[in-house]
């Protein structure tokens, strides 16, 4: 079943619940009704992708363990057409699901049972990112004088592009997973420890593991073909958090 609010409009954020326990999909539903988002919901994997594809949502409450194709899959394939964000929902708090989930582009995971309130500040902070430029964090010094093309080597980080090249290939990361980046690269030299991330990325209303940034770095570091090792781009501070590296 797909159900839209009859109270939607054209200009409505957008955003797809899929859940296969109906009731929990509808109150969160509810829940984001009452933000203004325009809500439809879907009970399994297939009939999410094509609602995801028709709606081009804003963002995405996505359960893990969904009939037939399940939430990993719904987000691998979400990521290949869209980089709105996604919350992935799951029962089971092992870590190894979360990476999993995170891995193919989950920005954020909630696991069962949870608060909805708490789903609405993260999904309220996410929305808050800006879409066309890096969440920078602010400073002393005047915005103009933040460099719009960011480097790192080899690395080009374009910030109102949101475009990341690397010796001049294209490497294509989420929305969070850039913002992580541009923010590391916007102030090289400063260590950036996971809760002053989680603030400028995140936004101050998020709340949860801020162990999500390490998972977020990882992911940076594959894509970028860096390693823990090797830290070309991306630099572990022991104790502290993470700073931007100097490149190949």
């Amino acid at each position: 079943m797909v159900r839209v609010t009859p109270t939607a409009t054209a200009s409505s954020r957008r955003a797809v619940v899929v859940d296969d326990e109906e009731p929990l999909a509808r109150l969160v539903a509810g829940y984001l009704e009452r933000e203004g988002f325009e809500t439809r919901l879907c009970h399994d994997g297939a009939q999410a992708l094509d609602v995801l594809r028709e709606v081009d949502p804003d963002v995405v409450v996505l359960d893990l363990g969904l009939p037939g194709v399940d939430g990993v899959e719904v987000c691998r394939r979400l990521r290949t057409f869209s980089d709105c964000y996604v919350v992935m929902l799951t029962a089971r708090a092992e870590e190894v699901d979360t990476l999993i989930g995170l891995s193919v582009g989950a920005d954020d995971y909630v696991t069962k049972p949870f608060s909805p309130r708490e789903l609405m500040a993260r999904i309220t902070a996410m929305m808050r990112r800006p879409r066309n430029g890096a969440a920078i964090p602010a400073t002393s010094h005047r915005a103009e004088s933040v460099s719009r093309v960011l480097r790192a080597g080899d690395l080009r980080i374009d910030v109102d592009a949101r475009e990341v090249l690397r010796d001049g290939e294209l490497v294509a990361l989420t929305r969070t997973e850039f913002d992580v980046l541009a923010t590391l690269a916007a102030r090289p030299g400063r260590v950036f420890s996971r809760q002053v991330l989680i603030e400028a990325v995140w936004g101050p209303g998020w709340v949860g593991d801020e162990h999500l940034v390490d998972v977020h770095v990882l992911h940076v570091r594959q894509k970028l073909g860096d390693t823990a090792e090797a830290q070309r781009y991306v630099r572990t501070v022991r104790g502290v958090g993470y700073r931007i590296g100097a490149g190949a």
